[in-house]
């Protein structure tokens, strides 16, 4: 700690340093948190962490030229300007464009739980599986995390916010001979987790991978669960990118306006739902609720200040740091996907013949849609129903073509990540099993 300063305290002298040593504009970002982890590995309560971490931000404009430099910690805030400074003369001039503001402090979000119910939560978890399968080995995490975000600027920008997020990932193991599987899933919650869902999930893959099933090579049907149908959505996220559209790599660069997918997605942003909803940017910028897709209309891309008025328009409160270290960039804080009307059930019972993905190996489809992934974690359909797991099977195609042909969504949307997703039943892709 510095003598006489104090955590509180360090943003505004940054501020008012920066300004006073030639700046002539200036902006920081402060991020505090707190996170509790509690650890199980073969069925028992192995680890308990607390960990607490101050990071500190400031950018600011010297003769136009930006300068980022980053600090964690109480620190001295002198060195920290003389290194944005030093940096900015580095670069190149840019337009001065900063969220104009007051004070305001935004309600917290989320309840924070004691290390004791991480705990109780998590033995219950592993008590229940093993209930049902005696044989599995299971690790659980369980985890409370509390950060604090606040921004100010030179334009009379202050405003911050707490967010106090709950996460459950649980993981069962069964090694039946040479078979081994393993299974997991995962939930992110504000006020409590839903421990019975999660043990529901968890037991239902393992039921259904009691009996190995082979399928044959060829075009399927393919249902991907909402845990797996994020692959899909990632490269539209990336496609809705204002940075790409000026790039002119995203190839719905020319789309606004038009029908890009089918009728039945709807995607879209809201800051008010969700483990991952804040109200504000990394540039202070409030955030909204947008609809970049209504019933496959691409209706627009989302942007921060500087990409925005590149495009003609304004920030859609979508720029947020990578890290601490980087410059704002156009970004999405949660993703949302409409359900549909029939149950998974539904889903399940109209497939003839085909596959359904739960959990895959290796990363999904870039930009430009095409992806060749191994089912780490997938069932053979048949006549309706699950009739046992799959390996060593291989699922590829392209993501814009398998979502602008026949498709229908679940109603069972669940939270995956950041993405509110349901399941997604695509009428064909290619299918090899060894």
């Amino acid at each position: 700690m510095v003598a006489g300063l104090t955590d509180d305290s360090l943003a505004e002298k940054l501020l008012d340093l920066a300004l006073k040593s030639g700046a002539e504009a200036a902006e920081v970002l402060q991020s505090r948190s707190q996170s509790r982890p509690v650890f199980f590995e073969a069925n028992r309560l192995k680890q308990l962490e607390s960990s607490a971490a101050l990071g500190t931000a400031l950018r600011l404009w010297v003769n136009g030229r930006p300068g980022l430099a980053v600090a964690y910690g109480p620190v001295d805030p002198q060195p920290i300007v003389d290194k944005a400074m030093a940096i900015s003369a580095l670069n190149d001039p840019e337009p001065i464009d900063l969220t104009t503001g007051t004070r305001q402090r935004y309600p917290d979000l989320g309840q924070t739980v004691p290390v004791d119910q991480l705990i109780a939560w998590g033995q219950e978890v592993i008590d229940h599986i093993r209930a049902a399968y005696p044989e599995v080995i299971c690790g659980v995490e369980m985890e409370c995390d509390i950060e604090t975000t606040r921004i100010l600027n030179s334009q009379g920008l202050d405003c911050s916010y707490g967010d106090t997020t709950l996460s459950g990932y649980a993981s069962a193991e069964w090694v039946r001979g040479d078979d081994f599987l393993s299974v997991s899933d995962g939930q992110t919650r504000r006020d409590s987790l839903d421990v019975a869902s999660l043990v529901e999930q968890l037991i239902q893959r393992l039921r259904w991978a009691e009996a190995s099933a082979s399928v044959n090579s060829g075009r399927l049907p393919v249902i991907f669960t909402a845990k797996a149908a994020d692959m899909l959505w990632g490269t539209l996220q990336a496609a809705l990118s204002g940075k790409r559209v000026i790039e002119r790599s995203s190839p719905w660069s020319d789309g606004l306006g038009q029908g890009m997918i089918s009728p039945a997605i709807t995607l879209y942003q809201d800051p008010e739902a969700g483990p991952f909803s804040c109200p504000f940017d990394d540039e202070g910028t409030p955030t909204q609720r947008l609809v970049f897709i209504d019933k496959g209309v691409l209706t627009l891309f989302y942007c921060d200040r500087k990409v925005g008025q590149q495009l003609g328009g304004h920030s859609t409160g979508n720029g947020f740091r990578p890290g601490l270290g980087s410059y704002p960039t156009p970004s999405l804080y949660n993703t949302l996907i409409a359900p549909g009307s029939r149950s998974f059930e539904e889903l399940l019972a109209s497939v003839e013949h085909g596959i359904l993905v739960d959990q895959i190996l290796g990363g999904g489809a870039g930009i430009s849609g095409d992806f060749s992934v191994n089912i780490d974690l997938g069932y053979h359909i048949h006549r309706g129903k699950i009739v046992g797991r799959v390996k060593d099977t291989m699922v590829a195609g392209n993501v814009y073509g398998a979502l602008k042909e026949n498709l229908e969504l679940g109603n069972d949307a669940d939270w995956n990540g950041a993405c509110y997703t349901p399941s997604v039943l695509v009428d064909g892709l290619s299918v090899t099993s060894g």
